[in-house]
């Protein structure tokens, strides 16, 4: 029994429903945009008229070199009053010292002689250069536009500013004339909808009409009547699907029987066609597979079609197909890609069985568990890592404890070295526990990031001056013996020299500071380490359009070609047994890229073998202009 159709479920509705949000939305957008442009084009033809003239600009600039103040603020104010826009705007004349030497409101004439403390103001005359903006007072806009005054006997490159020329401009004339035209166009956007709505109701009564005709035809076919006929009401696309029902009325009863006994192998095809599936009949052999089944495989269609479904997965070596049909068990298969890369499928094995028993065929059901298999196989990697880097200090720490518990305690000069061995071994083990907590906090999102605006270019030559100051250090230590136990890991003193290519300009960037020191230390310390002594590290820091670029070279051993693409990964050793005597937990890399990847920058590296290499850091960047905040108040 067919279940009566709400109105809101309706097609009738949703076709009317839908040819009104055309209509909303095309209005709306064109509204949007057509008042956006006026309101810029009002917007603008108002700031051309608010223009001083240029005579008047030279009048006060006359008057402002002009010797006696009282001479000159009359000059200024006849100057004022000879301005066309004195009637529409507030005009104000201040001096190089920013004091108010004249202004076109007689409401304010006791104001004249005393300091302006606009910002803006300040800024125009400190800078020489043009202001243009928009303030809010009163409950009213205005359009405010400063102008700097050069001295007339000023060279072209002489930025010498003798005043500004201050106007005020109310702009609620411009904003009433757009909310009126804006109500114009509101009134005539609701006729349009209104109109739109009849319109798309006689225009989805008449494509629903025979489309309900069709679906009662169709509801008595899939009850089994076949007799009916649906009306054809016209000659159009739906007149032909009309005349295509009727057809298939006749011919479904025909094939009903002809295609039961394939419904049940389609069925158990599309259930799984979120994979790649594959059928055969009961020999063996391919009769259907999916797209994604010949992506898998890489193997065109024509060429799997008949092709035994042993020899297609490679697995007729070690499985029969009676094999297949009596375990029906999953298989993992080892694929290459188009691209020779590693591909590990999953398939699992079903019978296509009717009624009687009778086995008709094979389905397989083809799944991708490359990076499942690749987690698994990491995850082992990493258990096994972390074991090992663990137990080298643990068995270095028991022996030398097992040293002491034998004696060697009493030894004044043995104890204490070996004290110290077991602490730098303790330390190194706190370090790389540490590391993994900060690389599962950054995993799990958990780590607080602490942005602050800084000033990228002192920030780094701050971190460099460090480096800096540890080698003059070392270099006023260089001829002191060393005193006290010199374990394997304890590094000769090494010259280096740092030489900077850093831009003047100022970059703020947005950073957590502290992990950002952290992770520039790490890659200078890398630097340093692999560096020859006496070699030269080079810092430098560059600004791209949307982008600063900051890179560490060396002139080490660089880094091998089939290395490059690993040195990121925990616990990944270019030359292992140099990298763990320089010390270190192999973290360092893998904890950078993971902060500069929170601070929405990247990290990658160039290298050279036997030439060196450099680490690239590259943050996102937005250029702002400097505001003038930091005047003090006159």
């Amino acid at each position: 029994m067919n279940k009566k159709i709400r109105f809101f479920h309706s097609i009738h509705f949703k076709i009317a429903l839908v040819f009104i949000l055309v209509v909303v939305v095309t209005v709306e957008v064109i509204g949007a945009y057509f008042v956006k442009q006026l309101e810029q084009q009002n917007i603008d033809n108002f700031k051309s008229q608010i223009t001083i003239e240029t005579y008047v600009e030279d009048k006060v600039i006359n008057a402002l070199e002009e010797s006696n103040t009282t001479k000159a603020d009359r000059q200024i104010h006849n100057a004022l009053n000879e301005s066309s826009i004195i009637n529409s705007a507030d005009i104000q004349v201040v001096d190089a010292k920013g004091v108010l030497r004249g202004d076109s409101n007689v409401n304010s004439q006791t104001e004249i002689g005393q300091k302006n403390g606009s910002t803006q103001v300040k800024n125009t005359l400190y800078t020489g250069q043009n202001y243009e903006g928009f303030t809010n007072t009163g409950g009213s806009s205005y359009y405010v536009k400063i102008t700097p005054l050069k001295s007339s006997n000023s060279t072209g490159d002489d930025n010498s500013v003798i005043g500004a020329i201050y106007i005020r401009a109310n702009m609620n004339s411009v904003y009433d004339n757009i909310s009126s035209i804006t109500r114009i166009f509101f009134i005539a956007s609701m006729v349009a909808v209104l109109l739109g709505i009849f319109i798309a109701i006689v225009i989805s009564r008449a494509i629903t009409r025979p489309i309900d005709a069709m679906k009662r035809q169709a509801s008595r076919m899939a009850q089994g009547d076949y007799s009916g006929q649906v009306r054809v009401y016209s000659q159009d696309e739906l007149g032909q699907l009309a005349i295509a029902v009727n057809d298939l009325s006749v011919r479904v009863e025909e094939a009903q029987e002809a295609s039961e006994a394939e419904r049940r192998r389609l069925d158990s095809v599309l259930a799984h066609m979120t994979d790649g599936v594959i059928a055969t009949d009961r020999r063996g052999n391919v009769i259907i597979i999916n797209e994604t089944a010949l992506d898998f495989l890489n193997i065109k269609n024509e060429d799997a079609i008949g092709m035994s479904i042993l020899r297609m997965l490679k697995i007729n070596k070690e499985y029969t197909l009676r094999d297949l049909l009596d375990s029906q068990t999953e298989l993992l298969l080892t694929m290459e890609t188009e691209d020779h890369q590693e591909m590990i499928l999953r398939a699992d094995f079903s019978m296509i069985q009717r009624e009687t028993g009778f086995i008709s065929g094979l389905v397989v059901v083809l799944h991708d568990v490359t990076e499942q298999q690749k987690n698994d196989r990491e995850r082992r990697q990493f258990v096994s890592n972390v074991s090992h880097e663990l137990r080298t200090p643990l068995t270095s720490v028991r022996s030398y404890i097992e040293a002491l518990n034998d004696g060697a305690w009493q030894d004044p000069e043995l104890a204490p070295k070996f004290l110290k061995v077991t602490q730098d071994e303790t330390d190194r083990m706190i370090r790389m526990i540490n590391d993994l907590l900060a690389l599962s906090r950054l995993d799990m999102g958990t780590s607080k990031i602490d942005m602050e605006t800084i000033n990228l270019n002192e920030f780094f030559n701050y971190i460099l001056n460090r480096f800096d100051m540890m080698l003059q250090t070392d270099n006023e230590h260089a001829g002191e013996s060393r005193h006290g136990f010199v374990d394997d890991q304890e590094q000769p003193h090494k010259q280096y020299t740092i030489n900077r290519e850093i831009t003047k300009r100022s970059l703020w960037v947005d950073v957590d500071q502290d992990k950002f020191m952290q992770v520039v230390d790490n890659i200078m310390n890398n630097a340093i380490k692999y560096s020859p002594d006496g070699g030269t590290i080079t810092a430098r820091l560059v600004e791209t359009n949307n982008h600063v670029i900051l890179s560490v070279s060396d002139q080490g051993l660089g880094i091998p070609a089939k290395d490059i693409n690993h040195v990121f990964e925990r616990f990944y050793r270019v030359d292992k047994a140099r990298s763990r005597k320089q010390g270190g937990t192999g973290l360092g890399l893998a904890i950078s890229k993971e902060v500069i990847e929170a601070m929405g920058g990247r990290i990658w590296v160039d290298s050279e073998e036997g030439k060196g290499s450099t680490f690239y850091i590259s943050l996102p960047y937005e250029a702002i202009a400097d505001e003038g905040d930091d005047w003090d108040e006159a």
